[in-house]
């Protein structure tokens, strides 16, 4: 399987799991198997998520990636040697940063539901082929890293623009706005992944949908005033 199919959620779960580091190993860089260069993808996530890390207060070096050939057995063994001991001299997850697991599992977590609003927002730097180490050290700052999981978008639909024409609750990818005919549309905040195609969704006649940021989400309309009641046409 090619490296850039690693996804950083299959990261940030293995992390949430427990695990005291995770490795990814793929082709030398410049010499992909399959042209698509997917290696470098694989890269610059594995710099994301090390920034990631260091956001929750995790040491970035319990993620690791290495880029060699399938003929380099030799140097395999030694990498992994040496990642399993620099992880046994870290210690546990979590304990050898002196941060309780209630912490450092919730900030994981939460990161991981946004990676969807991550891989959208961080998607030209996720594409770059960096050439060399220094431009590489560069691609995510921990303040960069910081305002994106601060100042994240959120969306909310306007119970008094929206013409509940399920155009944005059928296109949503998670399931996650409630209504239907007649029925006055609601985002669930919790399952919603910031990906913004309800807002793209929406027609421009209504603007129901808000894109809010730095602002509190107004609360959702209850469920017993969310039904509309139409009027029908004069003849």
């Amino acid at each position: 399987m090619c490296s850039g199919r690693v996804d950083l959620a299959f990261v940030l779960r293995a992390f949430s799991k427990g695990a005291d580091g995770v490795f990814v190993g793929g082709c030398r860089l410049n010499e992909c198997n399959y042209a698509t260069h997917g290696n470098y993808h694989a890269l610059n996530m594995v710099l994301l998520g090390k920034r990631i890390l260091e956001h929750v207060g995790l040491n970035p070096e319990r993620l690791r990636a290495e880029f060699m050939s399938a003929g380099e057995g030799i140097l395999f063994a030694e990498v992994m040697t040496d990642f399993g001991r620099r992880l046994r001299e870290m210690g546990p997850l979590g304990e050898g940063e002196g941060i309780a697991r209630g912490e450092w599992k919730s900030g994981i977590e939460e990161a991981a539901r946004l990676v969807p609003y991550i891989k959208l927002v961080k998607r030209e730097k996720l594409a770059l082929r960096l050439a060399s180490e220094e431009d590489r050290g560069g691609l995510f700052t921990r303040d960069e890293v910081e305002r994106l999981l601060r100042d994240v978008v959120s969306y909310h639909i306007d119970p008094g623009l929206c013409q509940a024409c399920m155009i944005c609750l059928r296109k949503c990818p998670v399931e996650a706005i409630a209504g239907g005919k007649n029925t006055i549309h609601v985002i669930d905040q919790e399952k919603c992944i910031k990906c913004g195609t309800c807002f793209d969704a929406c027609p421009s006649r209504f603007g129901a949908v808000k894109k809010l940021s730095g602002v509190p989400i107004p609360p959702p309309l209850p469920e017993a005033e969310r039904s509309m009641v139409r009027r029908s046409k004069s003849r």
